[in-house]
């Protein structure tokens, strides 16, 4: 099977060299994304295109090679394509009318050509032969050039022929690792993911940093969020996970800052930290999920106030948005369920928080706070390759893992519902049961004491990592299992 893939129109209007760096960046993450699926693929880039081709004939491969393509940065569209030599236009048309006959039942439709190459035909002899012999020799409800139901794609290039049976929309963006990295502040509600996810569409290589203000739970929440948009958005690049133990901080605001300044001295003690963060990274700007007057501190004074203790670029995607516009965002990108059932740590609330910070005011504030209790953190922080953030897991808690699963045990599929749906777990003599990893959390107790439970995910990234914390709360009964 043949994948046509086009690049995002911003691309396409770069200087020469410019294009020509994007697309061997994008040639690169797309070859690195699907060789795992299939280690003969073979993508080739073209001036305008990137042609991927694949012996494999499976269905849940080929599908699989479709979410890759469509979740990487830098592709408008791709199609799949059969491939033909060329021969004539009634040949054309012949190979066009076995591929969309039946799907033309009812429909208005349309032909749409491009061509490519010398030859004694115009794209429109093409439209008009293989559009009237679709519409006499078909069910089709006739052609509608104006606004068709359904429109048939045919590529013309030199002697080839491409009949595109399917095409898919892309995310857009610029290739990942075409721009400068960044680092996300990232704290899993719908907000921080959203801008993470921006980031990288846009082609920044994102590390994340997430500040521990007390609970487990909420790190692993976090963790997984991460884990998430990574595999899904950023997998064609390692980056790092980095978690900074906030809780010693938060308790020095609490005991000796005013408490109208307290979120604003908690924000501002981020900032202070991410910048030591992502000079250890070599990362020259921190990204945020903030929006302006969402909550007090995110005032345009208050955030003028928060930023005047780093000199990094601080990016904030969301600034103008909506609520209601990112909790659909994070719907579209799948990690609407993960801010749902995200357990919350609320370490700072402020009774009547500053909506107007002064600087002056929020100084004499700060000269009361004990900053070797940040430093003191900093010097904690644990940064993790976001792949290997399970083994991190694993090296703090000694969990099995098992290449074939227990006779009586129940597997647990804890993969985001749209991979468990795209390819379901089926083990002969063995109970599969579906539980998204992001439900784990809040669905724990129903587990029974008598039976083991197998957690089971493609990559073995996100069931390694809950069976840790489960049986750090005291689960005797899980395990994982991962197929050698």
């Amino acid at each position: 099977m043949k994948f046509i893939v086009k690049f995002f129109p911003e691309i396409t209007i770069k200087s020469r060299p410019v294009r020509k760096q994007f697309v061997k960046q994008l040639h690169t993450n797309v070859k690195r994304l699907l060789q795992p699926l299939d280690p003969e693929v073979h993508v080739a880039r073209e001036w305008d295109k990137m042609v991927v081709a694949t012996r494999s004939t499976d269905p849940e491969t080929l599908a699989s090679f479709v979410e890759v393509l469509r979740n990487t940065p830098g592709i408008a569209y791709f199609m799949d394509v059969a491939e033909y030599p060329l021969v004539s236009i009634d040949d054309i048309y012949q190979k066009t009318l076995a591929l969309w006959a039946e799907r033309l039942a009812g429909k208005r439709f349309s032909v749409r050509c491009k061509r490519t190459g010398t030859h004694d035909f115009q794209s429109l002899d093409v439209e008009r032969y293989v559009g009237g012999g679709l519409n006499q020799h078909t069910d089709a409800a006739g052609v509608d050039l104006a606004n068709p139901e359904v429109v048939v794609r045919i590529e013309v290039r030199d002697e080839t022929v491409f009949v595109v049976n399917q095409r898919y929309p892309g995310l857009g963006g610029f290739p990942l690792g075409s721009l400068d990295p960044v680092l996300s502040l990232i704290s899993g509600g719908f907000d921080s993911p959203v801008a993470s996810y921006l980031m990288m569409k846009r082609g920044l290589r994102t590390h994340f940093c997430f500040f521990n203000l007390g609970g487990r739970d909420h790190e692993i929440g976090v963790k997984e969020v991460a884990l998430y948009l990574w595999m899904k958005y950023g997998a064609s690049h390692r980056v790092k996970f980095v978690t900074v133990p906030f809780e010693d901080v938060v308790g020095e605001i609490l005991k000796n800052v005013d408490n109208s300044q307290m979120g604003v001295v908690l924000k501002r003690m981020m900032l202070r930290a991410a910048e030591k963060v992502a000079d250890e990274l070599n990362v020259q700007a921190l990204v945020t999920g903030e929006a302006i007057a969402q909550v007090s501190s995110q005032t345009l004074t208050n955030l003028s106030v928060i930023d005047a203790v780093t000199d990094k670029l601080v990016l904030r995607p969301l600034i103008a948005a909506d609520k209601g516009d990112i909790i659909r965002t994070a719907a579209e990108i799948g990690t609407e369920e993960f801010a749902a059932n995200m357990p919350e740590y609320c370490g700072v609330i402020s009774v009547k928080p500053t909506t107007k910070a002064r600087p002056e005011r929020v100084a004499e504030q700060e000269a009361k706070f004990d900053f070797a209790v940040l430093e003191a953190a900093l010097a904690k922080a644990r940064y993790t390759t976001i792949d290997e953030l399970a083994n991190e897991e694993l090296e703090r808690i000694e969990v099995e893992v098992l290449p074939v699963p227990l006779p009586d045990a129940i597997v647990l599929d804890v993969r985001h519902p749209d991979e468990a749906e795209r390819s379901p777990l089926k083990l002969a003599g063995v109970t599969v049961q579906n539980l998204p990893f992001y439900e784990l959390h809040s669905k724990s107790s129903e587990l029974s004491s008598d039976i083991t439970y197998l957690l089971y995910c493609d990559k073995g990234v996100m069931s390694r990592l809950h069976a840790a914390h489960l049986v750090e709360q005291g689960f005797a009964n899980i395990k994982v299992y991962r197929p050698a």
